[in-house]
């Protein structure tokens, strides 16, 4: 049942005018709907919402992914509008271009900023392989 949905995601930001300047400066995201205290996005089929909050997400998880056709062509358009991306040089985890590649079973966890949102390039459906992603700061 719940496979056929659309999802949607809720953020919490604490300064909500400094994160739609971000969604819109270097992600070139407009809000599709704007009520007190939160910004509503759609993004192909699915939404996120931000929503004005005194806590904080604990960011020790991605927040929220796109999954994209051209992970290289959106990370460098991306870093052309100003988007600082994580950078990460351990053994089992090195970003090459901005980009590192995980195992789609064994995601390892690691400490993302609390800002974070990755960004994916998965494979279809059946096709073995990593998944490639990169994270904004």
């Amino acid at each position: 049942m719940l496979e056929d949905g659309k999802v949607a995601a809720r953020i919490p930001v604490q300064d909500l005018q400094r994160a739609r300047t971000f969604y819109a400066e270097k992600l070139g995201l407009e809000p599709s709907e704007e009520r007190p205290g939160g910004l509503l996005y759609r993004c192909g089929e699915g939404e996120f919402a931000l929503f004005e909050s005194r806590g904080a997400a604990s960011g020790d998880h991605t927040q929220m992914g796109w999954e994209v056709e051209d992970i290289e062509a959106t990370v460098e358009w991306l870093r052309a509008c100003g988007v600082v991306f994580e950078e990460y040089d351990f053994p089992d985890l090195r970003t090459v271009n901005r980009i590192t590649e995980v195992e789609l079973a064994e995601e390892p966890e690691w400490g993302i900023r609390r800002d974070a949102l990755a960004i994916h390039s998965l494979n279809r459906m059946g096709d073995a392989g990593p998944v490639r992603r990169c994270d904004i700061l």
